[in-house]
């Protein structure tokens, strides 16, 4: 696998393709060569601010040509990214810019994000903050008429030595060297995540190590390796998963990113039926919503090559469904933040094989070790936690030798996901380790119980957990999100569930409800059930 500073995906794309679009947004298109000369004239501008080599340049941006721009622009400086999600709390910001060393900070003059800030330099060692125009990357009657109609979100920017106006960073003539680093050791991203133990944790990526994930993709979807590709970028940049496979591929391919700040299934729907993208890459809850949008069937998907999910269990009815409907398959594949982040990912040459995440990336090798004891290694077809090797895998966790000790063992990342490998090598995932119900001393995985309550017509999402209980040890919950129109009591369910789950494997108690919480890239955010749960559990026991 080749291995160069991840600033020559651009550099290179932009050599071959200059005159064709690298980034369109909102009406507006940004060739290759407009793109790399915004990212040079900020790589210079940078430098000139004070950033040095070494120093962390934090992103906290929406989905826009300035994320792209000033992650290769940080690079070229000789910098390290630090990606942000925009949603985070003031409190979230501090403790990830301490934890960090952020020096730089990129963000938009929308009051929403701006005003997070007025504290920052006093609680954290931040030094710049550079406060870039939403109106100035829009077509320029759409920019004219967002200041109009929009003008009491756009923040005032403090007159303030140490905030710096975006379009004053680019006054330069964007003439650079960009500055030469080891791909190997020279860290290029610290990617956020709660990892196994859910406090957060700083994966460490470094140029080589996310120049392989972009490669390995590359050669993996061959279908679409041309700079004909047009790919949907409505994951925020900001999470690993579109940051690889929908930024670094579409450069490493020469190809397109439709930019959207946000998810609008309708409108995500109707762009795909104008722009004709060749590739999607989302979620599952991603391609539920859009098959529950009102006509979903009269949009014509058939540009796309492929669709690829991650960042969770893609249901197996999701997948045909989808399938039926739109004649369009969805690959499922799997990663983490801690391998930059694809690791597997089903062959788009051959059917999907059911319920599996596909074949190991190129120079990857899957290895799946005992629970009990780390270092033994498992046959094929037995259960055990799932563990990789391969170039895309992190160096570390950030200032944090413990949490690295406890997930790089005998040099292969445990991952916490439990499953199997068959003979053909494809990677079946069982569940999360952590996920794991022990209910009367038998083990059950939500997965499973998910797969079948998925089976039900009136189901559009689930999500099941273990909860305390005094006489299991844990019981089985489930939480249910029914299509629009559809009615279902717990007694229905639990008959529909007598032929698809054994009497241990059903749930003890359902909860239906209109949505479920969702993470900002889209996933079931089955934490926050999990702990509103110990919350009415300690409420009850208080009052009782």
């Amino acid at each position: 696998m080749p291995s160069n500073p991840l600033y020559r995906l651009l550099d290179d794309a932009a050599a071959l393709n200059a005159k064709r679009p690298c980034v369109e947004f909102r009406g507006r298109s940004f060739t290759y060569a407009e793109i790399k000369s915004l990212s040079d004239k900020a790589a210079k501008g940078l430098a000139l601010a004070g950033f040095k080599p070494g120093m962390k340049l934090g992103l906290f941006l929406p989905n826009c040509p300035y994320f792209v721009i000033f992650y290769y622009a940080g690079l070229k400086a000789g910098g390290t990214i630090v990606n942000y999600n925009p949603l985070y709390a003031e409190d979230e910001i501090a403790r990830q810019i301490v934890d960090s060393g952020t020096d730089f900070m990129v963000t938009l003059d929308l009051g929403m994000l701006l005003h997070k800030f007025a504290s920052m330099f006093e609680r954290t060692k931040l030094r710049r903050l550079i406060v870039c125009s939403l109106a100035e990357q829009l077509p320029s009657v759409s920019g004219l008429l967002f200041r109009a109609v929009k003008w009491r979100d756009i923040a005032a920017v403090p007159k303030d030595a140490r905030y710096i106006h975006g379009h004053q960073l680019l006054k330069n003539d964007g003439v650079i060297v960009p500055v030469h680093v080891d791909p190997a050791t020279a860290v290029a991203v610290l990617q956020y995540t709660g990892g196994t133990t859910g406090i957060p944790k700083a994966a460490v990526l470094t140029h080589a190590n996310i120049y392989a994930n972009a490669m390995q993709c590359k050669r993996w979807f061959y279908v679409a390796d041309s700079p004909d590709s047009k790919s949907v970028g409505v994951l925020p940049l900001f999470h690993a998963l579109a940051m690889t496979s929908i930024m670094n591929w579409s450069l490493a391919v020469g190809g397109s990113i439709l930019l959207e700040p946000r998810f609008d299934a309708a409108k995500l729907l109707s762009l795909i039926h104008l722009k004709k993208p060749t590739a999607l890459v989302g979620v599952p809850t991603l391609f539920t919503a859009l098959m529950n949008v009102p006509k979903f069937d009269n949009y014509d998907l058939s540009s796309l090559k492929f669709c690829v999910s991650g960042g969770g269990p893609l249901p197996l009815k999701v997948q045909e469904d989808f399938k039926s409907r739109t004649g369009v398959s969805i690959w499922e594949g799997y990663g983490l933040s801690e391998a930059s982040p694809a690791c597997c990912i089903n062959p788009v040459h051959v059917p999907n094989r059911s319920s599996s995440v596909g074949l190991p990336l190129p120079q990857t090798v899957c290895e799946i070790v005992s629970v009990e004891d780390k270092h033994t290694l498992m046959k094929l077809g037995e259960t055990g936690e799932i563990c990789f090797r391969g170039p895309q895998v992190m160096q570390g966790y950030w200032n944090n030798p413990a949490a690295t000790a406890d997930v790089i063992i005998d040099g292969r990342l445990h991952t916490g996901d439990v499953g199997h490998m068959d003979d053909d090598g494809y990677v079946y995932i069982t569940d999360r380790l952590k996920d794991m119900i022990n209910t009367s001393g038998f083990k059950v995985y939500p997965r499973q119980v998910e797969e079948a309550i998925y089976q039900h017509p009136a189901v559009m999402e689930c999500a099941v957990f273990g909860v305390d209980d005094a006489y299991r040890g844990q019981a089985i919950k489930a939480v249910i999100c029914l299509k629009a129109g559809a009615t279902l009591s717990g007694h229905d369910l639990d008959v529909f569930l007598e032929k698809r789950l054994s009497h241990i494997e059903k749930p003890r108690s359902y909860d239906f409800r209109g949505e479920l919480p969702k993470t900002a890239v889209g996933k079931i955010h089955k934490k926050i059930l999990v702990e509103e749960e110990k919350m009415k559990t300690a409420s009850q026991e208080k009052t009782s």
